[in-house]
């Protein structure tokens, strides 16, 4: 078994690995406040978002059901532990979205095992990997980033990777909405 401090080590290196080789195709744009990076030499999908929030309050938006349906999400199912789930639903009869907590490093880290939406069977069952870095950029501010890895060929996984895209950059955007405007109110 391997030790969750290298496990940490390794996904936060892939997750700030500097640079891309030479022959990656990268494309950049802002989706609201949130900075997406897409490239296809790895494939991945990088976003980052500032938010006006301490650290701490962003990691309880993260890890606690009060916190996650504060922003994301009505239903939540947050177990903050490798192993545990990491779930929301949009109401009745919708799909569960999310997935299964890899690595929790406190205030700092957070991986999952990543579900795609139900149209993307293959990817939904063989998922991918998301990983979330927490980073203070002031006393009241947070920079969140995601990068999203494990990508393989094909046609339903290129849409997946495009779709995903734009809807990570989404959920950033709600993210920083919380903080902004204040908890969503479900009712």
């Amino acid at each position: 078994m391997v030790p969750k401090a290298l496990t940490a080590l390794a996904l936060g290196a892939a997750l700030l690995a500097p640079g891309l080789p030479a022959a990656a195709q990268t494309r950049s744009f802002d989706n609201g406040h949130v900075h997406v990076t897409t490239s296809s030499e790895p494939k991945r999908l990088d976003f980052s978002v500032t938010v006006p929030a301490g650290v701490d309050q962003v990691w309880e938006a993260f890890t606690t059901v009060a916190g996650v349906t504060s922003w994301l999400a009505p239903q939540a199912t947050v177990e903050p532990w490798a192993g545990g789930k990491w779930e929301v639903a949009f109401g009745p009869g919708t799909s569960v979205g999310g997935g299964t907590i890899l690595l929790v490093q406190p205030k700092s880290l957070l991986a999952v095992s990543a579900l795609a939406p139900d149209r993307f069977p293959t990817v939904r069952r063989e998922r991918t990997t998301a990983v979330f870095l927490f980073d203070a950029a002031g006393p009241n501010a947070t920079t969140v980033r995601l990068a999203q890895t494990g990508w393989k060929t094909g046609d339903e996984w290129d849409k997946a990777f495009d779709y995903l895209a734009v809807g990570n950059a989404q959920l950033l955007e709600l993210l920083y909405h919380r903080f902004t405007v204040g908890p969503v109110s479900w009712k």
